[in-house]
């Protein structure tokens, strides 16, 4: 696709990595500058600059509807239709909303993503906003919108897989991100991009992986989607039509 076709998307790339001078920061510029050299313009959360909050409170909520007790998914409808969220949650979902493209940069810690990206989504993915009753997967509030994963992790890639060690990656470790919450909230994802071993190979090494990536967001309309259910496929209370077996969107 060319620049032209892309001109007026946009992207917003939130990075999760303790230092600014890592590989996965190299990931997050070179995701930047190449959606930006194909015309999409694109906006930047450095959650540990900001120094991101990443605790999910009654404190996110300046005015609560039950004061007495907490339901954290009911306080962020009535917050975000009052106009009570807390400002840095405010600002997420905004550059969430206003884009076509989200990215999520960050290193697999502990089989997962940084704690930081955790409480991140915890706060930004309002109830009601991206999500709720029957508005999940295909039917979700994000769901004109996409999505894709870029991360880089110690292990090598025979690792991982069926017969790994450690089992699927994207489809394992990596699946409460891409299914359970990108995918639930309506995101058409895109396959992920993984560096492996990165910090056990050679500067030229982890150039070339750097140039992959760049080749891949370059064509980035181009690659694959993760199969998802759709609400199709399911009655009104989630439970598979006759003759369907949980098929994907």
């Amino acid at each position: 696709m060319s620049t032209a076709d892309v001109m007026g998307k946009s992207a917003h790339i939130v990075f999760a990595h303790p230092e600014p001078h890592s590989f996965v920061a190299a990931m997050a510029d070179t995701a930047r500058t190449t959606l930006t050299r194909t015309g999409w313009r694109v906006t930047v959360s450095d959650l540990y600059a900001k120094r991101f909050n990443p605790v999910a409170s009654a404190a996110d909520f300046r005015n609560r509807s039950r004061p007495d007790y907490l339901v954290y998914p009911l306080e962020q409808r009535h917050a975000r239709t009052q106009g009570s969220l807390e400002p840095d949650i405010v600002e997420e979902v905004e550059a969430v909303l206003d884009s076509d493209l989200l990215i999520l940069v960050f290193p697999v810690f502990w089989f997962s993503a940084p704690a930081i990206l955790k409480g991140w989504i915890d706060r930004v993915f309002l109830s009601g906003t991206f999500y709720g009753g029957r508005r999940v997967y295909d039917r979700g509030g994000m769901a004109e919108k996409r999505a894709m994963i870029i991360t880089a992790l110690g292990g090598r890639e025979h690792m991982f897989g069926p017969s790994g060690i450690h089992g699927e990656l994207a489809n394992g470790m990596l699946r409460h991100l891409q299914q359970g919450t990108l995918g639930y909230v309506g995101f058409k994802v895109h396959e992920p991009f993984v560096a492996y071993h990165v910090p056990y190979v050679t500067q030229k090494e982890r150039e070339t992986m750097l140039e992959r990536l760049e080749a891949a967001l370059a064509k980035i309309d181009t690659r694959p989607l993760v199969s998802f259910p759709s609400l199709e496929n399911f009655d009104d209370q989630f439970r598979p039509l006759d003759g369907t077996r949980n098929k994907g969107a």
